[in-house]
């Protein structure tokens, strides 16, 4: 699998803390949390695994990459981390917080699109809205960046990378907990839109509702170039 790349945007607003607790124990609403993102099951097209998480963002940091993988190709990959203060922050309007980074390559003609920024945010904020959840504060960026190949590389079309940065606020349960499972249901629809898959019609992430309903999807196209 393709390890998501680049560095995150520090969209936990200014969290200035370790990624784990020195001395004391894990909370168990975090333990929870992590739970539900460890058992929940993608469609066969997404490979995923844990990976080591930022630091210094939260007390508490739990992180996942995944690939969209079609034959030899990856369509898209990204990186999902979920931080947890017990003490609440501010600026997250609760104690848990999930931060993403997605990317993937475009044809050029989709690339040209003026209103893709807007698109792409809004296939984040329906994949979540389209499995019910609950959330607040959203905030990221989308990032259309070009590139032409010149010398030893002038064979390679131009070429056009998408990138969606961004972090919301899970609303939790009354146990404090929230659907880990479900949020990431949605952020592998996200991986799944943004590669060009269709929704899936089966087998949505365990843990989670239906989704997909109503969602446009790019058509397919090939995968991330490799210089």
């Amino acid at each position: 699998m393709a390890a998501a790349q680049g560095q995150f945007s520090d969209h936990s607003n200014g969290a200035d803390t370790t990624d784990s607790a020195e001395g004391g124990s894990v909370p168990s609403a975090f333990q929870l949390a992590v739970e539900g993102l460890r058992t929940a099951r993608p469609r066969p097209e997404i490979e995923i695994e844990s990976t080591r998480p930022p630091q210094r963002l939260a007390p508490y940091a739990y992180a996942l990459e995944a690939a969209v993988v079609e034959g030899e190709d990856d369509l898209a990959d990204g990186r999902l981390v979920l931080l947890h203060d017990p003490e609440g922050h501010d600026s997250w309007q609760g104690t848990f917080r999930l931060v993403t980074l997605v990317r993937a390559e475009l044809e050029p003609e989709m690339a040209a699109d003026p209103l893709l920024p807007e698109v792409c945010w809004s296939w984040l904020t329906g994949a979540l809205e389209a499995r019910g959840l609950a959330y607040g504060e959203p905030s990221g960026t989308v990032t259309r960046a070009g590139s032409h190949y010149f010398g030893g590389l002038s064979e390679r079309l131009p070429a056009t990378q998408i990138e969606i940065r961004a972090s919301w606020t899970p609303r939790e349960d009354r146990g404090g907990v929230p659907d880990t499972a479900a949020h990431l249901a949605a952020w592998c629809d996200l991986l799944c839109q943004i590669a060009g898959l269709p929704p899936a019609t089966t087998g949505p992430v365990q843990g989670s509702g239906d989704a997909g309903a109503g969602v446009v999807s790019l058509p397919q196209r090939r995968g991330p170039q490799v210089s």
